[in-house]
């Protein structure tokens, strides 16, 4: 099915409007997914803003794709038709450079995001390569896993690759992407410390596996937290103290940054040096991390915490994320 259903962004911070696309014939190595649920990403309102200045309109947004495949390419390898399966960040890779070939198909440079210069998932269909195409397993509620595919595997990938089950661990910034973080730090076995703007997210940081809980807003609070964490996630996008954060970091501890940030970040050297200290940064993850991500999740039984809208409301969904309103992601139910 070359022509499709789906909401558009007609320009930078428009409205979106419902039309009909037509893709094409698919590609051999392609696989088309009749979309069933669309997880709603603080990136899909940065590209429909044009923050990023790489959107092309009319783009089709949507980057969490879970649904069914509803065809295949004839050289398409490892899925069927009728599988569950989910589509994230990205669509495709060149599968022959250096880190394609290594595993870390995410680093390719020709790498294709779902929605740059690609139709994405707030659609009837989306396609994606094969590699790109992730079965979800069955022990995981389909309806709200969309937002694991970009939100949960960027917050998965640094504990992953850089904490064990002793390490302290910090969550800096309690919304889309951290209110994961917490929960796959907890269900790792992490000590589990929350750092938020907001006094009223106490609470619920507790619920998502918080140990301890601190105000960003409170130098002394941040101060005697000095030298305690191993790992420290930054999922915010805002300008913080970023020389407070660097001193919550124990020996060879670890700042790593997954929001965002769009201005740069003041390093106080010296603090590294005497820590072995390091400031990283990572984007999502490759087609294996996420199967990992997944597997994890439904083994502990972690999952985004969601409110669904149907996709023709998408524009009040839009506002709603604007806002700050969420809790703390918003999956759209296809209504085509």
């Amino acid at each position: 099915m070359s022509v499709i259903e789906a909401w558009v962004a007609p320009g930078a911070r428009q409205g979106l409007e419902r039309r009909q696309v037509d893709l094409g014939p698919i590609g051999d190595e392609e696989v088309e997914v009749e979309v069933e649920h669309c997880g709603l990403c603080h990136s899909d309102l940065s590209m429909l803003n044009d923050d990023w200045g790489m959107t092309r309109y009319p783009a089709v947004l949507g980057h969490e794709v879970i649904g069914r495949v509803a065809a295949v390419g004839p050289a398409a390898k490892g899925i069927r038709a009728g599988q569950r399966v989910g589509v994230g960040w990205n669509a495709g890779s060149c599968m022959h450079c250096r880190q394609c070939k290594s595993g870390d198909q995410h680093l390719c440079a020709e790498a294709q995001p779902t929605i740059v210069d690609h139709h994405g998932g707030f659609a009837s269909r989306v396609r994606a390569h094969w590699a790109w195409v992730v079965p979800i397993p069955d022990g995981l509620p389909a309806a709200d896993a969309g937002p694991l595919l970009c939100g949960g595997i960027t917050v998965f990938n640094p504990l992953a690759r850089y904490a064990r089950p002793t390490s302290r661990v910090g969550v800096v910034g309690i919304g889309g992407l951290g209110h994961m973080g917490l929960k796959f730090a907890a269900a790792y076995g992490c000590e589990v410390t929350a750092f938020t703007s907001s006094e009223r997210k106490f609470e619920e940081a507790r619920g998502f596996g918080a140990h301890h809980v601190v105000s960003t807003r409170d130098p002394n609070a941040i101060r005697r937290r000095g030298g305690s964490l191993d790992l420290l996630i930054v999922t915010t996008n805002v300008q913080l103290d970023w020389a407070a954060l660097i001193e919550t970091l124990g020996p060879n501890g670890r700042m790593h940054v997954v929001g965002a940030v769009p201005e740069p970040i003041p390093v106080p050297v010296l603090a590294l040096i005497w820590r072995q200290a390091s400031v990283s940064g990572s984007p999502t993850g490759s087609p294996v991390a996420i199967e990992t991500m997944l597997d994890f999740a439904a083994r502990h039984g972690v999952s985004p915490t969601t409110e669904h809208l149907p996709m023709s409301r998408i524009n009040e969904a839009f506002e709603r994320l604007r806002a700050g309103e969420a809790r703390y992601r918003i999956v759209l139910d296809a209504d085509f």
